[in-house]
């Protein structure tokens, strides 16, 4: 049975809980999906995968250098089949930074890689201060000082749009 292969590469499970998301979504219009870490995709059996959606995180302006690892390994049966990729980082929490097209972390990937995604998404992570190590804090909450997000480390906060998540879960259902 062919499925949607949904690899993910998240730094404090937002990417993970988005992907989680998206399957649900399709699991709910019958499609068969599975989900899969990018630690873990290094054997994927390419036979059965009908469609595939990576979904990375950014973490202090940068991919899991894994991800293009393994675009660049498996560019050839990534291109094979329907195919799209998306990003997740605290960027994406402003307006006008928040599509294919106007956010820096999806730009630079689409530069340097090899693949150009099909379908493509930018979506807000979560600034968790309680997940984070003492430096990260400090480094996170100076990053966010600069570029005027919140620095109250005694609150995490979600900025996903989860209606934004469910359109692309469509799109991909709807990608051939």
């Amino acid at each position: 049975m062919s499925f949607t292969l949904l690899i993910y590469s998240t730094s404090d499970g937002q990417t993970l809980k988005i992907c989680q998301a998206i399957a649900d979504k399709m699991q709910q219009e019958q499609q068969a999906v599975k989900l899969l870490s990018l630690d873990d995709a290094d054997n994927v059996d390419w036979q059965e995968v009908d469609k595939l959606i990576i979904g990375a995180s950014i973490r202090y302006g940068h991919f899991n250098k894994q991800v293009m690892a393994f675009v660049k390994q498996h560019q050839e049966q990534i291109e094979q089949r329907p195919n799209g990729f998306f990003c997740v980082n605290l960027t994406a929490r402003k307006p006008n930074k928040n599509t294919p097209e106007t956010n820096a972390y999806m730009k630079k990937f689409i530069k340097l890689s090899p693949w150009q995604p099909q379908l493509q998404a930018v979506f807000a992570g979560a600034l968790l201060y309680s997940k984070y190590r003492w430096s990260d804090k400090l480094i996170i909450r100076l990053i966010m000082k600069i570029t005027g997000g919140v620095t109250d480390t005694s609150q995490d906060i979600e900025y996903t749009d989860w209606n934004k998540v469910e359109q692309y879960a469509q799109e991909i259902i709807a990608l051939s």
